[in-house]
């Protein structure tokens, strides 16, 4: 079985993590949700792989991509679907 190809860590009600997942459902992206609510070790597994402590932070296949306002710019400058295209394809 394959990996999703997006991974991104959220709380329940951040509204850049529901904008989030609205961008990448409209997309038919299937993303790994890794929720750091009331779950402190999670949330340090976050911030030390991205050296970021506010949610989301959203990884395109090995690429991170940063929060919301990074996602959303790749997609309105057209690289969004390059970029998940060339992680669908990477096999994991």
């Amino acid at each position: 079985m394959t990996q999703p190809a997006v991974t991104m860590y959220t709380t329940r009600y951040c509204p850049y993590c529901i904008r989030a997942r609205q961008l990448l459902d409209s997309k038919g992206v299937v993303y790994e949700d890794l929720v750091v609510d009331a779950n402190p070790e999670l949330r340090q597994t976050m911030m030390a792989a991205s050296g970021q402590r506010t949610v989301p932070q959203i990884w395109v296949g090995e690429t991170h991509v940063g929060g919301f306002d990074d996602l959303y710019l790749l997609e309105r400058q057209g690289e969004l679907d390059t970029l998940l295209h060339s992680a669908s394809t990477i096999q994991r």
